[in-house]
């Protein structure tokens, strides 16, 4: 179940800082960054909350530090080391 909520905070996050930056390079308005802004970092912090609470190394749970793709890369190595804790049972 996390891990359902974490790929949509992650897919959030990493849709929102586009949309974001999408602005900032186009028209610019000050509206789409007011209200983009605070969901990116509401999105952010759910990611590292929810990459904490799941079973794996630190190592992985840092990679959600990383701004943008954080979530992204937690969700690809935790799918890894799952794959691999599988394959050896």
């Amino acid at each position: 179940m996390q891990t359902r909520w974490l790929t949509v905070a992650a897919a959030v996050e990493t849709a929102s800082l586009v949309l974001l930056l999408a602005n900032l390079a186009t028209v610019h308005l000050p509206a789409v960054a007011s209200a983009l802004g605070p969901v990116h970092g509401f999105c952010y912090l759910v990611v590292i909350v929810l990459a904490w609470q799941l079973p794996v190394p630190t190592r992985v749970r840092l990679r959600a530090l990383v701004p943008a793709i954080g979530g992204l890369l937690v969700l690809r190595l935790w799918r890894r080391e799952t794959s691999l804790a599988s394959r050896t049972s």
